[in-house]
């Protein structure tokens, strides 16, 4: 019956795939095709010729607890991503394609209701044992039903997984028009079946998993360092997809509690790549003997993907911050200006959009056939969407922000709360304006110098804003239940939005704790435009969608947006071969070398 079962199924897919002349591809787009044809032989921004060995020594802060990367709780080790491989990979030069790794070819229809993958005969994990359809479709379950939240909610449209043969599996689809759909499945980590038999695959754990990556955990000490080592019977080594990649014999990571001990021990040649997330240490702290004789190089590396959202993040679930208003208000507080000025030499741009530094980002007042998607909303969405360019609150500079307190008091007085014995209080409670920025310990040195200043302009308004910070684990614990009033956030973007967005705003994933709806979004209107983001056949239609996103979420003001630059600031000890092409989404390690005449 089973047999009779298997070839049922296995002839309504061929004669679907005939009907339709569905052929095997290498490699799938979001939209349009692919860069690279079926005969490519490397990426254009590796060297295919680049040299083997040697160790890369890099740096973590905080500190890591377990190697299971897949659930909620633990901390995972910086790098352990190596350690596990996809059924596809992406290129890096390219908005959204992904080509062959664990799957040899891909099969979909024109409208993607499924998607099927052929997997390479090759693929092994890294104790020999096959990688077959089995392991493909335990793996779809087991992180769809224990693994961290994010993954029910991008699988959530999967109707459901078929082995068609040993080395063949097909995902179908609930509904039609998600094109990103094949892509996300294509991004899922594989995992052993034989491994996880008679495992919690929900708690933590200190035992290296099994993976089937160019790389194996070799030596750790929980908290201090990780070093992983080049699986010298890594399956993959020889595809066209990995030439040039993955060059290190060893890759160790040294975890610091702060920020300035990381910096002082990479000037004494402790590890050997720092990007430098701060602009203060980049424009100062480099003046060393190392950087003045040419050992250590300090090097830009430009990139053209959207900058994100980084800011100041407001949970809306707390009842002081549900009014639209308020929030506003509290964007008058802070200082960019002077922030730039006094403590960042000037490098950075004001954020103004969730998808700055790119196409997608809105501008202007909308037109044309995003003024059309929006007007459906009209009498739900603020009024400034349609008749006001956003722009964040601006100073001149000199720290005095009278005329935008001001604002301030309007808003909050419009709000119901005026300044009662210098403080804020709400005309009909009586409750006193307070809350609280909640920072992560590790890297608190670098904020509090961002975040007191914005609240010593917020006492102004008579609120009492404190800025705490919290260790590690206990960072990771509110943030995945949402224990907090503000925090420091950042919003990752592509230039190819898509489902991910779900997860950063969308209703289903306010209450689902481990998810990034950091604000507590739950909108109709939300949901609809990411609905239409999803379904978006080409890259006009996408750009609509998007950009009337961005309006709602600007407007809407859960943010108090930070700042951006559109390149990555990296200091190296000089002693590796780097690409000559830097692909569109910046600068990978994974792709450098140790360079023997250096």
């Amino acid at each position: 019956m089973r047999l009779l079962k298997l070839f049922a199924v296995i002839f309504l897919f061929c004669s679907q795939a005939i009907a339709e002349e569905i052929k095997p591809v290498h490699a799938i787009a979001m939209h349009g095709t692919p860069k690279y044809t079926a005969d490519f032989t490397h990426f254009d921004y590796v060297n295919p010729n680049a040299s083997k060995g040697g160790t890369l020594k890099r740096y973590a802060i905080g500190t890591f607890d377990s190697f299971n990367p897949f659930i909620i709780k633990g901390i995972a080790p910086a790098g352990i991503g190596a350690v596990f491989e996809t059924l596809l990979v992406s290129s890096d030069d390219e908005a959204f394609t992904e080509y062959g790794l664990i799957a040899e070819s891909i099969e979909m229809p024109k409208d993607r209701s499924w998607v099927a993958f052929h997997l390479r005969q090759e693929a092994k994990f890294q104790d020999g044992k096959s990688i077959t359809a089995d392991d493909v479709i335990f793996s779809f379950n087991i992180l769809k039903e224990k693994g961290s939240p994010f993954y029910r909610s991008y699988y959530a449209d999967v109707e459901k997984v078929e082995k068609l043969d040993t080395k063949h599996v097909k995902f179908i689809f609930k509904k039609t028009g998600n094109r990103e759909l094949p892509l996300i499945v294509g991004q899922m980590p594989i995992l052993p079946k034989h491994y996880w038999k008679g495992k919690k695959f929900d708690t933590t754990t200190l035992e290296p998993i099994l993976g089937s990556g160019a790389y194996i955990v070799d030596k750790f000490e929980t908290g201090r360092y990780i070093t992983y080592k080049r699986d010298k019977n890594y399956w993959g080594k020889d595809l066209v997809v990995n030439k040039g990649a993955n060059n290190f014999d060893y890759i160790r990571f040294d975890y610091y509690r702060d920020t300035t001990v990381a910096l002082e021990s990479f000037k004494a040649g402790n590890y050997d790549v720092r990007i430098e997330s701060e602009s203060k240490k980049w424009a100062t702290a480099y003046d060393f003997p190392a950087i003045n004789d040419g050992r250590v190089k300090k090097a830009t590396f430009s990139h053209q993907m959207p900058s994100g959202m980084q800011g100041f993040a407001i949970n809306i679930r707390r009842p002081l911050f549900q009014n639209r208003k308020v929030r506003e208000a509290l964007g008058y507080a802070f200082d960019f200006e002077w922030s730039n000025k006094n403590l960042f030499y000037g490098q950075y741009k004001r954020t103004r959009s969730y998808f700055d530094n790119s196409y997608l980002a809105s501008t202007g007042l909308p037109k044309g056939k995003e003024l059309e998607l929006l007007n459906q909303y009209k009498d739900k969405l603020p009024e400034e969407i349609f008749t006001k360019e956003y722009n964040p609150p601006s100073s001149n500079g000199s720290g005095n922000i009278r005329k935008n307190l001001r604002n301030a008091f309007k808003l909050l007085k419009e709000a119901g709360w005026e300044v009662k014995d210098q403080k804020l209080t709400n005309n009909k409670t009586g409750e006193i304006f307070k809350f609280e920025i909640m920072l992560n310990s590790a890297s608190a040195a670098a904020w509090e110098r961002i975040a007191l200043p914005f609240a010593k302009n917020l006492k102004k308004l008579g609120i009492e804003a404190t800025v705490r910070a919290v260790d590690t684990n206990q960072y990771k614990n509110r943030l995945d239940s949402f224990d907090y009033d503000m925090i420091v956030n950042v919003w990752g973007q592509s230039l190819s939005p898509g489902n991910e967005q779900n997860n950063y705003w969308g209703t289903k994933s306010a209450d689902n704790s481990g998810s990034r709806n950091y604000i507590g979004i739950k909108s109709p209107i939300v949901d609809s435009i990411i609905k239409k983001i999803v379904a978006s056949t080409d890259k006009e239609e996408l750009a609509t969608a998007v950009k009337a996103l961005d309006r709602v979420l600007l407007w809407n003001h859960y943010v108090i947006p930070h700042w951006h630059i559109p390149y990555t600031r990296i200091a190296y000890w000089d002693k590796f071969g780097i690409p000559k092409k830097t692909p569109i989404k910046g600068v990978s390690f994974t792709n450098w070398w140790i360079a023997s005449e250096k």
